[in-house]
């Protein structure tokens, strides 16, 4: 940390953009303790799957006198993989009034409970031989990520410049698969993937956690919340001087005061709003293969733009996809196929970073003006959990019945995704709302002339100005501060 801060201040410097000590701890310590835990726990139950099977089979024969069958087996594996999503769900439901009433600091301090209470039942769970305590840790890990992933883009997205919005909202994005990655490296049988190691897996959970609550205490609560919920404006404006490195932060206060006066639009009139038919139907298709695929993004979105990255992403998964299905097919044949299916799993992950993991975030920031955005990301959120659901609980099926051919159920969402994705989307990059909604105006059969340009229009000042808060925002982060 010592080393990275000077790094990135100068790269900062030289980029014109206004990086401050405190901003890149508070966005580490805030990833690192947030969107690492999510992707960490998204494929941490991969290593010891065998293993926890096994654990199930030794609980449920010790309780009941008999194993599981085959097909109950593979039932509740599917729930201890897609639990997780269902807690995550109502962590992001439950984020509401708590980053209302607590703040979005403070939100994020009292989730570590959940992270350190999810590892203490999970890693303790074979010592006291029962399973309930990993599927009841898992959905309280799901809780965490839910209420993690819309507290700290709130949270980033509000003590950050505009102008590195964009950026810094990629560092959750990146994190996620840091642990995505890191999951799988002490998923190795030489480390814990192997039959007496696996609960610390779990346990390692609480690491990140108290870290977070070691370094978030020094921060200052997010400045939009000091003004807006608790109309502290001198605790606001210092807490904007500490962040932004500056002592003139009128601007920035200016910015924040003008958002009272958003009028919002709920999912409802957002869903007849016939001016964003397409908006919503891409933004819903592209976070749907977000979790049909597979995992998560980089930097390079600020420079390649988000429809190459998008389709250059899924069509490198299709053809990992198909390799790898080959290559696990035929892994008998050949000594070196192995080595080229584990090559293909890492051109799955890298491809997947580089490309689908965090732009459908930003498209849905993108897309909607600011009336509009909190029903957008609570209908994001919702597809994103659902999805993931859907993942966890059919795909230990769809292996059981299709084998090594599983994946190109992938490959085919994949190569679905980046067809729709090329027909329809238009480049978002550097483009304004009004400029987006042209684009899309004619697939939509509708002018922006008459109420719908008048409409841009009179929000053209405070929505313009705030346009890159809102598109780094991941998951529905934004909804669960502005919806009610």
């Amino acid at each position: 940390m010592p080393n990275l801060v000077p790094l990135l201040q100068r790269t900062s410097r030289r980029g014109n953009n206004d990086w401050s000590g405190r901003l890149i701890i508070a966005s580490l310590a805030g990833a690192f303790g947030s969107s690492f835990l999510y992707g960490y726990n998204l494929s941490v139950v991969n290593a010891p799957t065998m293993y926890i099977k096994r654990f199930y089979n030794e609980s449920w024969e010790r309780r009941y006198g008999y194993v599981i069958d085959g097909g109950t087996l593979t039932l509740l594996w599917s729930i201890t993989v897609s639990i997780f999503s269902i807690g995550g769900l109502v962590g992001a439901i439950i984020t509401t009034p708590i980053v209302k009433f607590l703040g979005r600091k403070h939100t994020l301090l009292i989730n570590n409970v959940f992270a350190v209470l999810a590892a203490l039942l999970m890693a303790l769970c074979q010592i006291a031989g029962s399973f309930e305590m990993l599927l009841l840790g898992r959905t309280v890990m799901g809780i965490h990520a839910g209420v993690s992933l819309s507290a700290l883009p709130i949270y980033l997205s509000e003590i950050s410049p505009k102008e590195i919005r964009g950026a810094l909202g990629q560092v959750t994005a990146i994190f996620i698969c840091i642990g995505v990655f890191i999951a799988q490296v002490l998923g190795l049988p030489e480390i814990f993937g192997n039959e007496f190691c696996w609960p610390y897996l779990f346990g390692v959970i609480a690491v990140p956690s108290l870290i977070q609550v070691g370094i978030l205490p020094f921060l200052p609560e997010s400045p939009h919340f000091l003004l807006l919920e608790k109309n502290d404006t001198s605790g606001a404006e210092k807490a904007f001087q500490t962040f932004l490195g500056k002592d003139d932060v009128s601007h920035e206060l200016e910015e924040s005061e003008a958002q009272r006066n958003v009028k919002l639009e709920s999912v409802l009139q957002l869903l007849r709003n016939r001016s964003v038919r397409w908006q919503i139907i891409t933004v819903i298709i592209t976070m749907a293969c977000y979790q049909l695929c597979g995992l998560n993004a980089g930097l390079a979105v600020e420079r390649l733009g988000r429809r190459p990255l998008l389709i250059g992403g899924f069509g490198l998964m299709v053809i990992s996809f198909t390799i790898l299905s080959v290559s696990l097919t035929l892994q008998n044949h050949a000594y070196w196929l192995p080595y080229l299916s584990i090559f293909c799993i890492l051109a799955i992950i890298a491809s997947f970073c580089i490309g689908p993991g965090g732009i459908p975030f930003v498209l849905t920031g993108e897309f909607f003006q600011q009336s509009q955005k909190p029903a957008a990301f609570l209908i994001a959120g919702t597809v994103n959990w659902l999805s993931n659901f859907s993942v966890g609980i059919l795909f230990p099926f769809i292996q059981a019945g299709l084998q090594t051919f599983c994946f190109l159920v992938f490959a085919v969402i994949c190569l679905a995704g980046a067809t729709y994705l090329f027909f329809v989307l238009p480049e978002t990059k550097n483009k304004t709302i009004n400029e987006i909604s042209q684009a899309f105006a004619k697939r939509n059969k509708v002018t922006l002339e008459g109420r719908e340009m008048s409409q841009f229009s009179s929000e053209m000042k405070s929505s313009e100005e705030q346009e890159h808060n809102f598109s780094s925002t991941l998951e529905n982060g934004e909804t669960k501060n502005r919806i009610i």
